[in-house]
């Protein structure tokens, strides 16, 4: 059944033409953090929530989804991976990239898998089908586009879709393969990079550039990722020309929120490590926050394995961290302002951020 919205004064086309009540995108975390339960909260406090679906099975895709559709009425958005199958590495570079995280493994009492065999994950092709027979109200990608067919696709069954771009050129990109929205990704944002032309490095602009930019570049409605914690971030994004803020870090701290407990300590505790962007995780550059598994990768160069292989290589090392409550091996995936995320129900942040938000732009239009 329907729920009622929460009203607010803060609208744009993007955010009407989602029925949302406010411009606010929860962020698709792949994994464990976004639980059905986090992605209906955000739903009824008339925000967007999100998905994501990037390691998850269809089966699971479906259930996910059915749980959230069985208690209320609310816009869900999908996000997947979008990266072609890498090439199936040899048993000396397994082996090379096993020895050098021996060190880490030790720690646990671990030792790493001497050999990986496919799937490194699941069936991308089953899992688009999957997102379409669903009829999210969005479909996102990150690493790259869409193919023509899956866009149009979304497009037959009133799917909006969008992408995210590190770059103005990839935003220009997104907008020539038929994208709705831009998700614009600054340096900031936690978790991995969307980069899909060149290295992730050219791709590190901070959001107030980046959102210009891609304002001043396409004509795509620009939703902006990266940094924004509180109703300040969100006055600032709609300042610079944004239809929507995508925020993840934010509620990583809230009750619904699946994050292991020592990830959501790590944001109060571990504030003056701050974060770093790394490859070791997975082979694909994110940003975490930093710990003593990052910190081991950056003083011993290593071979990485290919993204989304390195990744399984270090799933035992992840899982052993997590299991013994100890951080120091756990992905910790956070945007650079973590310190400021608050331990409160998602419903109540997006309240927050919108009361915030209204009363900032009230004092900037009165003069006072």
């Amino acid at each position: 059944m329907a729920n009622p919205m929460p009203r607010f004064t803060l609208s744009t086309p993007l955010s009407r033409r989602l029925g949302l009540a406010a411009p606010i995108f929860q962020a698709p975390m792949a994994g464990g953090p976004t639980t059905p339960e986090l992605v209906l909260a955000v739903g009824r406090a008339g925000a967007l929530g999100a998905f994501g679906f990037a390691y998850t099975e269809p089966a699971q895709m479906r259930s996910a989804v059915e749980r959230v559709r069985a208690q209320a009425d609310v816009p869900i958005h999908i996000n997947l991976f979008v990266e072609p199958a890498p090439p199936v590495p040899s048993a000396a570079d397994v082996q090379a990239a096993a020895r050098a995280l021996e060190p880490a493994f030790s720690r646990f009492g671990l030792s790493p898998p001497q050999q990986l065999s496919p799937p490194w994950a699941p069936d991308p092709s089953a899992q688009i089908e999957a997102a379409l027979a669903l009829k999210p109200a969005v479909l996102s990608f990150h690493f790259n586009v869409f193919a023509d067919d899956v866009t149009r696709a979304a497009h037959e069954r009133g799917i909006l879709v969008g992408g995210a771009a590190t770059t103005p050129e990839e935003a220009e990109a997104i907008e020539a393969a038929g994208a709705d929205f831009v998700i614009a990704q600054g340096a900031e944002a936690g978790g991995h990079r969307g980069t899909f032309h060149g290295a992730a490095e050219p791709g590190m602009i901070g959001l107030m550039a980046l959102t210009r930019l891609i304002v001043a570049r396409t004509n795509l409605p620009v939703v902006a990722a990266g940094g924004i914690m509180d109703g300040a971030g969100l006055a600032a994004a709609l300042a610079l020309g944004a239809q929507a803020v995508q925020m993840g870090t934010a509620f990583l701290a809230c009750t619904e929120c699946g994050a292991h407990s020592q990830h959501k300590r790590a944001l109060k505790t571990h504030s003056a490590r701050g974060t770093v962007v790394t490859n070791a995780f997975s082979g694909r550059a994110a940003r975490a926050i930093r710990n003593d598994y990052v910190e081991f990768a950056q003083s011993r160069p290593a071979p990485v394995l290919p993204f989304p292989i390195q990744n399984k290589l270090t799933a035992p090392l992840r899982t052993g961290s997590a299991q013994r409550g100890d951080p120091a091996a756990m992905a910790l995936y956070a945007g650079q302002a973590f310190a400021l995320a608050r331990e409160e129900p998602a419903g109540a942040l997006i309240e927050r951020c919108m009361r915030d938000a209204q009363q900032i732009v009230a004092t900037l239009a009165s003069g006072q």
